[in-house]
């Protein structure tokens, strides 16, 4: 192996992904296992050692470093894995520290959207940017903020939670115990549980419900994102409806960080992209900063491998 190659690993609840990146940020090659999360710390690390040994068959001396994006809370200065709601195997466990034991390579540890930021930064949409404010609209809604070329932490690593950031005090309760985050209100979980609540309304027609089979519960993204593309009117509103909220949101992050551009990445990126057009007349609409109107809306280099290209891009600053 070329010593200008790294290996991202990406650690989750039911897996961990692990490959090789090159300098320019192409992913070679990629190996996955499964993740033993509410087992022993042990058996939760030995799946990380499995997904690594098998993307390393040429071994560790090969690769310049390892960079790790696991679930938090965590400390990326120290690398130790605090309360993870995901992964309650690790409390207080020092991820960084057992994988650099095991492999004598330098490790970095952070969490996904703030590698994945990184990576954006470096070798993806806002390459040539110093200033990123960058978002992950999925099940979830993650954020990760770029400024000067580097990862913001904040005082304690805990900064960059943009998606529990409340536009709606009197709003639906998120799972961090408060109303109105981003993610309760626009997420891809978020709109599926918009479009069963309006759908249960009297009188209220859909093909979402006929894709779904007329399953309420089996109602997702992707059926809403179907009945949309076919034309579907109530699937139009549903998501403008949600991107009038996303614009509120983006704005105020414009306002706070005044960002060099935006990027949107995640599993549900996809079914708010015919309404990006739509983001970028509103959000200037929104601000107090006059120059929002100067600031792109790009989609995001990396998908499903963001957290893959996301923690090589830790060890590429090594």
């Amino acid at each position: 192996m070329s010593q200008d190659l790294l290996l991202g690993v990406d650690v989750g609840g039911t897996k961990v992904a692990a490959g090789l990146v090159n300098a320019a940020g192409e992913i070679l090659s990629q190996q996955r296992v499964t993740m033993v999360s509410n087992d022993s710390a042990e058996r939760g690390l030995q799946a990380v050692f499995s997904a690594i040994t098998q993307a390393l068959a040429g071994g560790a001396s090969g690769i310049a470093g390892i960079g790790i994006c696991a679930p938090g809370p965590l400390d990326p200065k120290t690398g130790v894995i605090l309360n993870p709601p995901n992964v309650p195997c690790w409390r207080n466990f020092p991820l960084a520290e057992e994988v650099r034991k095991q492999y004598s390579v330098p490790v970095k540890v952070d969490n996904d959207a703030n590698a994945a930021a990184l990576a954006e930064t470096r070798w993806g949409a806002a390459r040539g940017y110093k200033n990123v404010f960058y978002a992950t609209i999925g099940t979830g809604i993650g954020t990760g903020i770029v400024l000067d070329g580097d990862i913001f932490h904040g005082r304690t690593g805990s900064a960059g939670e943009g998606g529990h950031v409340s536009i709606d005090y009197r709003g639906h309760v998120c799972r961090c115990g408060k109303r109105g985050c981003i993610e309760i209100l626009a997420s891809g979980t978020a709109i599926a549980r918009r479009a069963r609540e309006w759908l249960a309304m009297p009188g209220v027609k859909s093909l979402i419900l006929d894709l779904a089979g007329g399953d309420y519960l089996a109602i997702t993204g992707e059926i809403i994102a179907k009945a949309y593309a076919a034309g579907d009117k109530f699937a139009t509103d549903l998501l403008q409806h949600t991107i009038e909220m996303l614009a509120l949101w983006l704005s105020n992050m414009i306002d706070l960080l005044d960002p060099d551009v935006i990027v949107i990445g995640g599993g549900a990126a996809a079914l708010y992209s015919p309404f990006f057009d739509r983001l970028r007349e509103r959000i200037p609409q929104l601000t107090v900063n006059p120059h929002a109107h100067e600031v792109p809306l790009v989609s995001a280099r990396y998908g499903a491998d963001s957290g893959i290209a996301g923690g090589a891009v830790l060890c590429a600053r090594l």
